[in-house]
């Protein structure tokens, strides 16, 4: 093998490599901007963790009629209607503040004509039967809207 096939051979190699590399940094930026949750919460300048927006609340009176019953039915401790209820919310998204783990509950809201549990939940924090620190997503942990009780 002459010199000057070696280093064509280790430029093409050398090219391929560089651009994997930027394919492959592109794309971690891109599921890292698509996974962020882009408008769904804001970083405080002194703060690195992400937090819901104080603009984005719900009142009670304005969240369909299941939510309501939802809420209701958090407040007397049950019963409720899927098994899954008030299991624990990870907040894997990073969409809530911060909490210890173990936090968060998560709830069904039933949707109508939907054959599962639908997209609909509230999630709670603190003590059970407490609404203090409820948000509410009707698009499966998308989006978060802060319930003010």
């Amino acid at each position: 093998m002459t010199v000057r096939k070696w280093l064509s051979r280790s430029a093409r190699s050398a090219t391929r490599a560089a651009a994997r590399t930027i394919a492959f940094a592109a794309l971690t930026s891109t599921l890292s901007i698509l996974t962020s949750g882009g408008a769904a919460f804001a970083r405080d300048a002194g703060n690195s963790q992400p937090t819901v927006q104080t603009a984005q609340t719900i009142e009670a009176a304005a969240l369909p009629r299941e939510a309501v019953e939802t809420l209701d039915a958090i407040r007397a401790g049950g019963p409720f209607r899927y098994p899954k209820d008030g299991v624990v919310f990870n907040n894997f998204e990073r969409q809530l503040p911060a909490r210890q783990r173990g936090f968060y509950h998560e709830y069904t809201v039933p949707t109508p004509g939907a054959r599962n549990r639908g997209a609909r939940r509230i999630v709670c924090g603190g003590p059970p039967r407490n609404l203090d620190d409820c948000y509410y997503t009707g698009d499966h942990y998308q989006t978060f809207q802060r319930i003010p009780e």
